[in-house]
């Protein structure tokens, strides 16, 4: 039983620690549709980014094979 109540209780400590941070979604003021939109538009310009440092030649983005010594 006591158990059980320490656990409440560090449970409310933890909950007023962390404030208002619960909240995992941001409320942006955007319909799901607008949201997948921007989001949509974000990635186009990280991959075309992506793809004019491929093209110049510093493609440092990792994955290639190192070798060691």
């Amino acid at each position: 039983m006591t158990h059980i109540l320490l656990r409440d209780r560090d449970r409310e400590r933890a909950q007023s620690r962390a404030g208002g941070k619960g909240s995992k979604t941001k409320d942006d003021g955007l319909t799901p549709e607008q949201r997948r939109e921007r989001d949509a538009k974000a990635l186009q310009e990280k991959a075309a980014k992506k793809a004019a440092q491929a093209a110049a030649g510093g493609n440092n983005a990792g994955g290639g094979s190192k070798t060691k010594k």
